[in-house]
């Protein structure tokens, strides 16, 4: 019984800090920093580094910057395809620490599964913000970005605490990705499309020099 608690909480720290990376990645670090170095939670011996007070700090002034970054329309979704190339790997590296001290094959398959996951949460958090920026308005935009910001602390304190309602929890939100993610490509084509006609020239028509010259 105990192996198996273990386990699902081993899981749910591997695929809740994946999962929080693709979404917010900073603030996913300062919360296991922050928590570690209060003595509430024990870090797996690969991310106890997360609780060294430099890469907490650096962890909190990086969040902090994204913080008011994620909340101005067009700044968002410029931050979010830079962090195309951060917060994948780092989803991947985190879930492989997670682990603990395991052989090289559950550790790389660790980092597999968590750097899909984070791979599938950022495309669905920077789908739908860039979806939201073709609303002149700024409210839902600071309302998505509280949102993610608080379902990532709140998700990774569910997935310390209480690990199986976080892992029921991801698997619905798993399920709402698969469904999602085509619907936020058509709608990406489609404002692509729009923005190609409205800066696009028409196309002119082109001179039929071969036509036949009208019979009498």
């Amino acid at each position: 019984m105990e192996n198996y608690e273990a386990l699902i909480a081993t899981l749910s720290l591997t695929m809740g800090a994946a999962w929080a990376s693709g979404i917010n990645l900073y603030a996913a670090m300062a919360t296991l920093g922050w928590l570690a170095m209060n003595g509430e939670i024990n870090l797996p011996p690969d991310l106890e580094i997360l609780a060294n007070p430099l890469v907490f700090g650096a962890a909190g002034l990086m969040y902090l910057v994204e913080f008011f970054a994620d909340k101005i329309p067009g700044v968002d979704t410029a931050w979010d395809g830079l962090h195309t190339f951060i917060r994948i790997p780092a989803g991947a590296m985190l879930a492989a620490g997670a682990v603990g001290d395991v052989n090289v094959a559950m550790e790389t398959a660790a980092a597999i599964m968590g750097g899909g996951l984070a791979a599938g949460a950022h495309a669905t958090k920077a789908g739908t913000r860039a979806l939201i920026n073709t609303s002149p308005e700024p409210v839902t935009n600071w309302t998505a970005s509280i949102t993610e910001d608080v379902m990532v602390i709140g998700g990774l304190w569910t997935a310390l605490n209480h690990p199986v309602w976080f892992l029921l929890a991801l698997l619905v939100f798993i399920v709402l990705m698969i469904w999602l993610l085509p619907k936020i490509w058509r709608g990406l084509k489609a404002v692509f499309r729009a923005i190609g006609r409205l800066f696009g020239r028409k196309d002119e028509p082109v001179a039929e020099d071969n036509a036949l010259p009208p019979q009498s």
